[in-house]
């Protein structure tokens, strides 16, 4: 079983995603295979990681998803010299109450694997005193081992000396000081990174940040301190896509899809079929689900309520065959999308729903749904996992509720997601269907 190690940080905002971003090419660049993950449910991150490492990333939820099939992604990285799972906010953060494998806290995943945790430590603003923080880090929890730290946003060399000399003083591993470099950044909006589809220097953003990693971490040190745990069996159960030729929604618009659901969709038979609502093209006719992912409608919704051959086909299909729509893609199937300035604008009309960004409001968190009614092939009475983070308000929503839609803590929410016809749509991302968390 291919050894591996989890990049993690004491809270969000640290530096890590760049770091994570820097080591894969490095590392790449010297001759290793690195598979990365992605701890928690983010689908902007695994494109960043597939771009600098050239291999696909993917999620691994502890709350969402069940030890099995934690396992059976972790086995993509067969193949691989090295793993490098990228963690999620503060190593040890999660929701209050476990799901299926744990609460979704990247420490969940360094447990099960084995892998040892590289803290990413921003120490702007302090010095020994940032060995205080990696110490509380390495006794919180001893079934998940502290291998080492990499400090960023160094400030000098005597800031480099006194916050090392900490480290050393509590038996901690400095395994690379980063100096504190303002270009090296990747920009960000409402919801999280700017995606890399969308930045034409991707690859040389990610050039930089390998040769900075290169000059500032020690690489084979790195290396050395990866671990995995005994192997366990691996599940071949494909995972059961929603129907056979699924016709999916991929633009600027409409990319927020998880990697495992279209790999395990393909692994079980399924095509996809992609097409580009932004550049006004229908779905496949011959496809048997149109399938819309979240993304950014309200930031191309101008452009959407102009593409008629767009709205045309998914009229034309939903007349008789199913058409699905999450967050984004749930909104963009509603009659009305209000952008931040107020102005209203024209959706494909399938079902009620009129959104809205004038009325910002942050949903966040994981979701449980067991559906009132089909979403294609998944039946009603199924149990989804899933995940949510926007920013928009519902004005009205005047369908049949979907499902019944609870949070991490077990509350009901209101947001049941729609059904009208061939139509459904809710504001979580599907993560997993058919098993009870807590399995």
């Amino acid at each position: 079983m291919t050894r591996g190690l989890m990049i993690a940080a004491p809270s969000s905002g640290t530096g890590k995603t760049t770091v994570m971003l820097g080591l894969l090419r490095a590392l790449r660049d010297r001759g290793v295979t690195v598979q990365p993950f992605k701890s928690g449910p983010d689908y902007i991150d695994p494109a960043f990681h597939r771009a600098a490492s050239g291999r696909p990333s993917f999620n691994l939820d502890s709350w969402a998803m069940a030890g099995a099939q934690l396992d059976t992604l972790a086995s993509r990285a067969d193949d691989a010299d090295l793993i490098l799972a990228e963690g999620s906010m503060g190593l040890f953060d999660g929701v209050a109450r476990p799901g299926a494998a744990g609460n979704g806290a990247s420490a969940d995943i360094a447990r099960r694997m084995g892998w040892p945790v590289v803290l990413v430590i921003d120490i702007s603003g302090q010095a020994q005193s940032a060995a205080a923080t990696a110490l509380g880090f390495t006794r919180f929890d001893p079934s998940v081992r502290i291998a080492g730290v990499i400090l960023n946003r160094v400030a000098s060399v005597r800031h480099e000396t006194l916050a090392s000399a900490g480290m050393a003083a509590m038996g901690i591993r400095v395994l690379g000081c980063l100096p504190r470099r303002g270009d090296l950044q990747l920009p960000e909006r409402h919801l999280g990174l700017v995606q890399a589809g969308e930045h034409a220097d991707l690859d040389a953003r990610i050039a930089a940040y390998a040769a900075f990693i290169a000059d500032h971490v020690d690489l084979p040190a790195l290396q050395d301190i990866a671990a995995t745990a005994p192997r366990r069996p691996v599940s071949a159960a494909a995972l059961i896509p929603p129907a056979q030729r699924i016709a999916l929604a991929q633009d600027a618009a409409f990319s927020f899809v998880y990697p495992h659901l279209l790999e395990g969709w393909r692994a079980a038979g399924a095509e996809i079929r992609p097409f580009s609502p932004l550049a006004d093209e229908a779905p496949d006719p011959a496809a048997d689900l149109v399938w819309l992912p979240g993304g950014y409608p309200e930031l191309h919704a101008g452009p959407l309520a102009a593409a008629e051959r767009f709205r045309a086909g998914l009229h034309a299909h939903a007349a008789t065959r199913p058409v699905h729509g999450e967050c984004g893609g749930y909104m963009a199937l509603g009659e009305a999308l209000i952008d931040g300035d107020g102005v209203s604008h024209r959706m494909a009309g399938l079902i009620g729903l009129v959104t809205s960004y004038a009325k910002r409001r942050l949903h966040l968190g994981y979701r449980r749904a067991v559906l009132h009614q089909p979403i294609a092939a998944l039946p009603a009475g199924a149990v989804l996992a899933g995940h949510e983070f926007h920013y928009s308000t519902i004005i009205e929503q005047p369908d049949a509720p979907l499902a019944r839609v609870t949070d991490a803590n077990g509350d009901e929410l209101l947001d049941t997601g729609s059904v009208r016809g061939h139509v459904t749509g809710t504001f979580f991302h599907l993560i997993t269907a058919g098993t009870e968390p807590g399995a």
